[in-house]
């Protein structure tokens, strides 16, 4: 993967589409970049634990040690941060994932900046990489974490 190119294009454009190992296209898109009219089912992706603080509101102890000790790629469902437009949350909750396949994070680590994905239907792609991506895995999961500590599986 050509993580330089990639990073590049992101801080130019805002966005790329990136053709992963599956064959599958990911829209990654800069939060400063969205705009209402691109929807609300994105994906927040993290490279660090502390960026939990800068999407969501509230976050328990419980469910910061959730995400850290998950061995399996995993989206979270959780209550917005302030700084989180309204109209980027689904039914009042956004979803993000702590991306810890090295290379995937390495990127993101680049980017510096908080970034959404979502997995696009039949659209070109700019970019190629014969690298998976964690969250199209068979073994993804998914879970609520309430700013409260609850914990509420959706899938997995």
């Amino acid at each position: 993967m050509d993580q330089r190119a990639i990073v590049g294009a992101l801080q130019r454009q805002g966005q790329v589409q990136i053709k992963e190992g599956n064959g599958k296209v990911l829209r990654l898109l800069k939060l400063n970049s969205w705009t209402p009219e691109m929807g609300n089912d994105w994906i927040f992706l993290l490279f660090d634990l502390f960026q939990i603080r800068s999407i969501s509101g509230q976050f328990s102890e419980v469910s910061l040690d959730i995400v850290e000790f998950a061995s399996k790629p995993t989206i979270y469902h959780t209550s917005p941060g302030v700084t989180i437009p309204v109209a980027l949350a689904n039914d009042g909750k956004i979803r993000f994932s702590l991306i810890r396949d090295k290379e995937w994070n390495k990127l993101l680590f680049q980017a510096s900046d908080l970034m959404l994905c979502k997995i696009v239907e039949k659209a070109p792609s700019e970019f190629e990489t014969n690298l998976f991506f964690p969250l199209l895995s068979p073994n993804l999961k998914e879970m609520y974490l309430s700013p409260e500590g609850d914990v509420k599986i959706i899938k997995g």
